[in-house]
């Protein structure tokens, strides 16, 4: 199940409505049911589904909702800062072992 919509600052549709003013194909990295997501293509449109949230479609039949948007074209997307906020984790400073295979380590 998709989180709820979080509303989207007017700049990063700005950003969408030029894109699809000057037709270019360039590359979406997104959050998606399996994680992170990438697409590449022309955005068409983008159209406010009532109780889903604002969607970008794609010129390959994708559809994309804005919010979770991480890079647009390799710009910072509205998901950005959620992303780096994911990336930045320390996940309890152990790297991904557990406490027994690090002893005799420092950490």
């Amino acid at each position: 199940m998709a989180p709820d919509y979080l509303p989207v600052p007017w700049e990063y549709r700005e950003i969408v409505e030029e894109r699809i003013a000057d037709g270019t194909t360039g590359k979406i990295i997104y959050f998606c049911q399996e994680g992170l997501c990438e697409r590449k293509g022309v955005i068409l449109e983008m159209k406010d589904l009532p109780g889903e949230g604002i969607y970008l479609f794609l010129d390959n039949g994708d559809r994309i909702r804005l919010d979770r948007i991480i890079t647009l074209y390799g710009k910072p997307g509205a998901a950005y800062d959620e992303y780096n906020a994911y990336t930045d984790a320390c996940m309890d400073c152990t790297g991904g072992y557990d406490k027994e295979e690090l002893k005799g380590y420092s950490i």
